[in-house]
């Protein structure tokens, strides 16, 4: 497992198939459900596969993904962060996500920055975007302290939910 990088109080690294269980709890917390989606990931199996053909086949395709980040003092995982490379967007976005009990201490802000300029200045990404539905105004908020300002209302398929873009 590669460490990608450190932050003040947090690290970041690639996920391997032993992080199954941290993914079942990730993805079905309600705050995951509620702005990201149902990703339909409930056992181990289903989480293991959701790495295999996630994060770490993206890690094999375009050298980034998801990662997981975690607390440095205790080592515990807390949530994912990280470039995706999206067939319906042109541009890689930042994504993130932790469990709510760690939500409201400054540590999505401080992953978030750390994966930017790490997208920017090692990657040599020159644009890097994210989205979020429009219902989630505190992302929102984050994604301005970050430096990406929002360009327009989006769909990412017929039918899906109106997403805002920042960039």
């Amino acid at each position: 497992m590669a460490e990608i990088l450190q932050t003040q109080r947090l690290y970041l690294r690639e996920f391997t198939n032993n992080d199954a269980a941290f993914i079942v709890t990730l993805l079905n917390s309600a705050t995951f459900l509620k702005f990201i989606g149902d990703k339909k990931v409930r056992t181990l199996s289903e989480a293991e596969n959701y790495l295999t053909n996630g994060p770490i086949k993206s890690y094999a395709e375009n050298g980034f993904g998801l990662w997981l980040y975690g607390l440095k003092e205790t080592n515990k995982p807390i949530g994912m962060c990280g470039l995706i490379k999206r067939d319906t967007l042109a541009d890689i976005d930042i994504g993130y996500a932790m469990l709510p009990a760690y939500e409201n201490k400054g540590y999505a802000l401080e992953i978030s920055e750390a994966t930017l300029n790490y997208g920017k200045t090692k990657l040599g990404i020159n644009r890097i975007i994210a989205i979020t539905s429009k219902e989630n105004i505190r992302s929102a908020r984050l994604l301005n302290k970050i430096g990406l300002h929002f360009e327009k209302n989006i769909q990412l398929g017929e039918g899906k939910e109106e997403l805002m873009l920042f960039g």
